[in-house]
C-alpha cells in the first residue's frame, strides 16, 4: 500500500510518496547532479567525482533501496525533487541502544535546492518514527571539507553524537530525539 503525504507548509506543497523501481533513474539523476555540483566546487571528498549512474555498485544500491520499502520520494510541481531512504543503521556506526529509525540516504535534486524538500523529507522521517512509537532518528553524513553538511543536519534539529571514519572518509553520526509518546 502506497502512502502519499502532502506537506502543505510549502508553496506549492511537497508531495511525499513511497518510492518504487520506476524512481531509480530519477534518483540516480539526483545523485549525479549533486556529484557534478560538488565537483564544480572542488568538493569531491563526499561522493567522489564520478556519476552514480556509471557505478554499478551505486546503481545496485539505489535499486535495492527502491525495493526495500524504505524509499520515499518527494515531488514538487509534479516532478521528483528529492529522495529519503530509511532502514537499518549502517554497519559502520555504533548500534543504538534503543529502537530507532535510521536515515540511510537523503538527496535533493539541484533544481529544487532551497525549496524545503530536504526539510520536508526529514520531517517525514520524524513522523514515521513517531507513528511507530520510536523516539530516536539517526543519520550519518560526510564530516570533511567545510562541515556544511553536518551544519545542515544540525539546522534540521539533529545533534552530533560521534565521529567515525570509513577508510579515509570522515563521518559524523547525528541524532534527533522525538518527544515521548503518550498512551
Amino acid at each position: 500500500m502506497s502512502r502519499v503525504e502532502r506537506v502543505p507548509c510549502y508553496d506549492p506543497p511537497v508531495i511525499i510518496r513511497d518510492g518504487h523501481l520506476g524512481d531509480v533513474p530519477a534518483v540516480l539523476a539526483m545523485f549525479d547532479g549533486a556529484v557534478a555540483w560538488l565537483t564544480s566546487l572542488g568538493r569531491t571528498g563526499q561522493w567522489g567525482s564520478e556519476p552514480f549512474s556509471t557505478d554499478a555498485a551505486r546503481v545496485e544500491r539505489i535499486t535495492s533501496w527502491a525495493t526495500s520499502g524504505g524509499m520515499r520520494v518527494a515531488e514538487l510541481d509534479g516532478r521528483p525533487a528529492g529522495c529519503l531512504v530509511v532502514g537499518p543503521a549502517m554497519p559502520y556506526v555504533t548500534p543504538a541502544s534503543e529502537p530507532e529509525l535510521y536515515v540511510r540516504g537523503l538527496v535533493v535534486d539541484r533544481r529544487f535546492h532551497g525549496r524545503g524538500v530536504g526539510a520536508a523529507l526529514l520531517e517525514r522521517a520524524r513522523a514515521e518514527a513517531a507513528g511507530l512509537g520510536i523516539g530516536l532518528v539517526r543519520v550519518d553524513c560526510y564530516a570533511g571539507g567545510d562541515g556544511r553538511l553536518v551544519a545542515y543536519y544540525e539546522s534540521q534539529g539533529f545533534t552530533r553524537t560521534e565521529r567515525f571514519t570509513v577508510g579515509d572518509w570522515p563521518g559524523q553520526l547525528l541524532e534527533a530525539r522525538l518527544p515521548a509518546a503518550t498512551g
